[in-house]
């Protein structure tokens, strides 16, 4: 099953609610939400405060993607908070069985993130306790960049790796991801598709999700 996740980096803020009610309304099932602390990424976003707020205006599920440094520190209080999957990065901690303990612990689904310049295997180790896998299609920080052709082929050997041992993880990927290269997306084996100017061209929501809706309706068949 494909499913796609809105970004709101690309949102207007003073109409989010009118926002997600147009993504219930098209029945997606997640929304992305990048959390930015000026280290790990030269930019600021949000934080748990927005959470919350988005936990009281939807039961949506809070993909909460965290690119900071030393994210175990901060897992707890944005489990706490309404995310109900917690993405951290391979690149920020040195100690990413326990990032994954302490997701666990709160009772969310565990993540984990590999930038562009990261081989995928060396999160292979990780697959076996994991619910999701994200694939940095750009370099993290700024939206409105263009996929980056070689992180393709990181979502095909994951995917094959995935796939070969048995496990039951999604696949996300996130970064320049457009009706043009969608079916290259799927096709190399994502199945969480987050959509940042995609979805919010020209604030043409519904029209965008439909047209990313066509593509995936090949797929979910």
């Amino acid at each position: 099953m494909i499913k796609l996740a809105p970004s709101i980096l690309a949102s207007n803020m003073m109409h989010l609610e009118d926002e997600i009610k147009v993504f219930e309304k098209m029945k997606i099932p997640y929304i992305h939400i990048d959390i930015m602390d000026g280290l790990f990424v030269p930019n600021f976003s949000f934080g748990t405060a927005a959470i919350k707020n988005m936990r009281k205006m939807t039961d949506m599920v809070l993909d909460v993607h965290l690119m900071v440094y030393d994210p175990i520190k901060n897992i707890k209080l944005f489990c706490q908070c309404g995310a109900d999957i917690v993405s951290f990065h391979f690149e920020a901690t040195n100690k990413p069985d326990k990032a994954i303990d302490y997701i666990k612990k709160y009772g969310k689904k565990a993540c984990i993130t590999i930038n562009p310049s990261t081989m995928e295997r060396a999160v292979f180790p990780y697959l076996d306790r994991v619910d999701q896998v994200l694939v940095m299609g750009v370099v993290p920080g700024f939206g409105g960049q263009g996929l980056l052709p070689h992180t393709l082929d990181k979502v095909r050997n994951l995917r094959k790796y995935i796939d070969a041992n048995g496990y039951n993880v999604d696949i996300e990927i996130d970064g320049g991801i457009l009706p043009e290269n969608l079916e290259q997306v799927i096709d190399a084996g994502a199945n969480v598709i987050v959509g940042g100017s995609s979805i919010y061209k020209d604030y043409k929501l519904e029209e965008n999700i439909e047209t990313l809706y066509k593509i995936i309706r090949k797929y979910n068949k």
